[in-house]
């Protein structure tokens, strides 16, 4: 349910921390992936984009106008042999593999406990949780062979509490998603690999605007009511930016950033509690 636009304009400051790093984004035509990728490329990497869409992938890739640095390959995430063809590809073209974030997420089917399906929960489940770990699974070896990586899972705020009705799957994935992140931290922190979480609070994407009514519909509100209670609920009264989520990512694979691991980093706008 996170997931906003970028702004056309890069205003990333280059910096060449990533050079000759390749790294992996899934789901990053668009939004928060999206961000993410332009903040890699202005620190130097290769970034493999993908999303199921080649007309999306096409389009990202004359807007960013990065030239061999960014490549796009369709891939689907609820497919555990599509995310596992989307690192081996990378591997074969590159010879290596050393940033995999794992973005792509979401959830539909909202209703309370009793009466969500079994279609919503096992959607959930493959859309976030399993493609997280196939997709960390898969990436690791590479890693490990080049004795460094930097796994990134994008979460949620609400994988830090649960105060919101209707949406107990996504809840669920996302507490799970931390637990994934801390345990890939524990057993591979001695080898030169890092993996933390990143959890945005609500971000006013086109994938949100396509989600968000439902979710408020199911709570009996409008969407603007619903889109303006995450901006009540936050120190600063406003909703997270993509740009916002970026700059952490981009800190979480500097040098800067070797020493961060299996930590669960809001990005919410002080919404959470801890």
């Amino acid at each position: 349910m996170t997931n906003q636009q970028p702004s056309q304009e890069n205003n990333m400051v280059a910096t060449g921390n990533l050079d000759g790093r390749v790294a992996v984004i899934t789901g990053s035509t668009r939004s928060i992936g999206r961000a993410i990728a332009e903040a890699f490329l202005a620190d130097g990497a290769t970034v493999v984009l993908s999303g199921r869409s080649e007309v999306k992938g096409k389009q990202a890739l004359e807007e960013l106008q990065a030239g061999e640095k960014a490549v796009f390959h369709a891939s689907d995430s609820s497919s555990q042999a599509d995310i596992e063809a989307l690192v081996d590809w990378t591997v074969e073209r590159f010879g290596r593999l050393d940033i995999m974030v794992n973005n792509v997420g979401g959830t539909e089917g909202f209703a309370p406990v009793h009466e969500l399906s079994d279609e919503a929960w096992h959607k959930a489940l493959d859309l976030n949780l399993n493609a997280y770990f196939y997709g960390t699974r898969r990436a690791l070896k590479p890693m490990l062979e080049g004795g460094w990586g930097r796994v990134i899972n994008i979460s949620s705020v609400e994988g830090k509490q649960a105060n919101k009705p209707a949406i107990s799957h996504y809840i669920t994935n996302k507490h799970a998603i931390h637990g994934l992140t801390k345990a890939t931290a524990f057993e591979y922190g001695t080898l030169g690999i890092t993996c933390n979480a990143i959890c945005p609070g609500a971000v006013d994407t086109d994938l949100m605007r396509a989600a968000g009514p439902a979710a408020a519909e199911a709570e009996g509100i409008s969407y603007k009511e619903w889109l303006g209670r995450f901006a009540e609920h936050a120190a600063t009264k406003k909703i997270t930016t993509v740009e916002q989520i970026a700059g952490v990512a981009s800190l979480l694979t500097s040098d800067a950033g070797a020493g961060i691991t299996g930590t669960l980093i809001s990005v919410d706008g002080g919404t959470a509690q801890w």
